[in-house]
């Protein structure tokens, strides 16, 4: 069985507030309650793009090795996910073998609007983040997906300068 790596177009942004954006966010998702979802990512050195391990602290979590470019505005990521019964013992193999390259541990309130995932995280170290995750079809064009998060961001008056160009890991390291 033949994997194909996922696309989407991402943004991030610096936030002042989770609180301030939380009902501009639910209106885009038709006035849904956010999930909250805890996340704890280590990730690990990697030749190719990087790679994490999310640990959702309830015995599940996922491997996902992804690559995108370090700018800012919006950007396409691939990405492929493998989900795991026992992500600490993962993560133990993983930091043996590899390395460990960093550590992001967030809440995060997740709303859908259409197909595009609005993520309000609060990352310990760093405080208040938007990031939109715009998630293309197999063979679909980005300039759609592009567009699609530029207007998000308008909705949510969210100006060039709060855009972030780096992963909250790379922040975290420079703290």
């Amino acid at each position: 069985m033949e994997t194909v790596a996922a696309r989407n177009i991402e943004i991030k942004a610096r936030i002042d507030s989770i609180d301030a954006l939380l009902p501009r966010a639910r209106a885009l998702a038709g006035g849904a309650e956010p999930v909250l979802i805890e996340q704890d990512d280590s990730f690990f050195a990697c030749p190719h793009g990087r790679l994490k391990l999310r640990d959702f602290g309830d015995g599940r979590g996922e491997l996902i090795q992804y690559e995108r470019a370090d700018t800012s505005g919006p950007k396409t990521s691939t990405y492929v996910r493998s989900p795991t019964a026992a992500p600490a013992t993962l993560r133990e193999a993983l930091s043996r073998a590899l390395g460990p390259a960093g550590r992001v541990r967030k809440r995060r309130w997740l709303l859908l609007a259409g197909r595009t995932r609005l993520h309000l995280d609060r990352v310990e170290g760093l405080g208040d983040f938007l990031e939109l995750e715009v998630v293309l079809a197999e063979g679909e064009d980005e300039a759609a997906g592009h567009a699609e998060a530029r207007a998000l961001l308008g909705a949510l008056g969210i100006g060039p300068e709060a855009l972030l160009s780096v992963a909250y890991v790379d922040l975290l390291a420079r703290a």
